[in-house]
């Protein structure tokens, strides 16, 4: 037949068209890979990047500007980085799934489907993955699991008192091995992030053994337990209380050597409308937190969204400015010092001149 008959270009015109359609879809299905880390200004020093007190510029690189690795998500969670293999997971909530973006091939895709709409992710000190899976995807959910390393999956607690958990948020494991997460009820209020329901606990926090897989329940009578991290010498737990009035508060509890908590103090105040979310302890025990608009009108976005670093002593140091609020963060990349923010919509990354400080104390 010949390459131009009208039979010919009608097979082309076809297959044009389902190549077309299949791309379409794709698109439609996956978020967006921005260009090679797309850079939000051009300019050096960033000027998102703010310096509220003096002693933050020793963290700032003056040529590192922040970056949008992705875009096109519905609500990004829980960034985890895994060294071992060079790549950033992040839940992408409302899509009920778990992403993975690769530093090496610079290339984005699910990790996996069907999460249970997942949140808060972490590793174990086997390396095998943690997950707080907010709610169900058919009839499981609600529980905190351990991703083996054969791929199956191992739950390591769905309910205390034998009543199932409310919407298991963030968490994060101690050197002991122990598992810490915060169990407040907002993927219980929609069938956005999950499935409308009535809370059966009250909002709280909880550690489950490292050898044993005992449940105990660490702090009760908090108003919407959110992010949580330790201190770098881990004798200090700070816990994020969201639905605190009239602002958030970053509590600051003691750790006890039989795991416990002791007493509490104030650490940080949500003023201003500062939504406080997720947050992670640097090597300095700095404490760099989501922040941004909390939704009410008094609020102004623009100055409100992105990251706000505290220092050990609850002052606040910096600020980088996203164009979206920051729901949590990890720092990773080949040194530890690369800051990923999960922000609403897209994933950004910035370096920083300091590391994590789990990531610190494991390189030495």
């Amino acid at each position: 037949m010949h390459p131009h008959s009208p039979a010919s270009a009608r097979r082309h015109f076809l297959k044009q068209s389902l190549t077309l359609a299949a791309a379409a879809a794709g698109a439609t299905a996956l978020p967006r890979l921005a260009t090679a880390g797309e850079p939000i200004s051009q300019r050096y020093p960033d000027p998102m990047i703010e310096v509220l007190d003096d002693s933050f510029t020793r963290y700032r690189i003056f040529n590192a500007g922040v970056e949008r690795l992705a875009t096109g998500l519905y609500w990004a969670e829980g960034p985890l980085w895994v060294g071992d293999g060079r790549y950033l997971l992040f839940s992408d909530v409302p899509n009920n799934r778990i992403m993975r973006w690769d530093e090496i091939s610079d290339s984005l895709g699910v990790y996996r489907h069907n999460s249970n709409y997942s949140n808060g992710l972490a590793r174990d000190l086997l390396g095998r993955l943690i997950v707080c899976e907010g709610s169900t995807t058919s009839s499981e959910g609600r529980r905190v699991t351990r991703t083996e390393h054969d791929g199956s999956i191992t739950v390591l607690a769905d309910n205390f008192d034998g009543k199932r958990f409310n919407s298991p948020n963030d968490v994060v494991v101690k050197s002991d091995g122990s598992v810490w997460f915060t169990d407040p009820p907002f993927q219980t209020g929609n069938d956005y992030e999950g499935h409308k329901l009535k809370p059966e606990l009250p909002d709280a926090v909880y550690r489950i053994d490292g050898k044993t897989l005992k449940v105990t329940q660490v702090i009760k009578d908090f108003a919407g337990p959110n992010g949580l991290c330790f201190a770098p010498d881990e004798k200090t737990l700070y816990v994020i209380e969201a639905r605190a009035k009239p602002n958030r508060i970053v509590w600051a509890y003691t750790v006890n050597a039989d795991g416990s908590l002791g007493e509490r103090r104030k650490h940080v105040e949500g003023t201003g409308y500062g939504a406080l979310d997720g947050m992670k302890c640097d090597e300095d025990g700095n404490l760099w937190c989501g922040w941004g608009s909390p939704g009410v009108k008094e609020a102004n976005p623009e100055q409100l969204d992105g990251v706000r670093v505290f220092n050990p002593q609850g002052q606040a140091i910096g600020h980088i400015h996203l164009p979206e609020r920051c729901a949590n963060l990890c720092f990773g990349g080949a040194k530890g010092n690369r800051l990923f923010m999960a922000s609403s919509r897209s994933v950004y990354a910035l370096y920083v001149n300091t590391r994590g400080a789990t990531l610190a104390a494991a390189q030495g």
